[in-house]
């Protein structure tokens, strides 16, 4: 059962990458977006089961890495960066942008994300992701309508 835990919460061992696994993991997410974006319906699908996944997974993960929030855990960075591209248009000003995006408001947390990631567990470590996956889309939501180039 640890295997299986390590491999979802590192999102198939790419938490241990020696540099940036987290910047590692929001680069697989963005070939995942490509892979999915053509089914609105299977990427929210999909989207939703790497969320639940990383619920599931988080909190043992811990215990097993023995550090909160670890930066092996990289679950969480997949499911946000997912969520930043939802329902978005494979432009590529919009990936590159929203990649950018996405890691900055991961790295800075803004509220409520501050918040959310002192939390234990999962709510934690999830959260704070989710949160800024869902700033970032809504950011570039709100671009593609007033920026008519993109």
């Amino acid at each position: 059962m640890k295997k299986l835990i390590k491999l979802i919460a590192t999102f198939f061992y790419l938490g241990y990458a020696p540099w940036l696994p987290g910047t590692v993991a929001s680069g697989a997410a963005v070939l995942l977006y490509f892979l999915f974006r053509g089914n609105l319906y299977f990427y929210t699908f999909f989207l939703l089961l790497v969320t639940a996944a990383g619920f599931l997974v988080c909190a043992p993960a811990e215990r097993i890495f023995q550090e909160k929030d670890s930066k092996k855990i990289v679950i969480d960075e997949v499911a946000g960066l997912l969520l930043a591209f939802w329902g978005l248009a494979p432009e590529p000003i919009l990936i590159i942008t929203g990649f950018f995006i996405f890691r900055i408001l991961d790295g800075i947390k803004v509220y409520p994300a501050n918040k959310i990631e002192k939390l234990d567990g999962a709510c934690g470590i999830m959260g704070d992701d989710l949160i800024a996956g869902l700033y970032t889309n809504i950011i570039l939501q709100i671009a593609i309508r007033i920026l008519p180039w993109i």
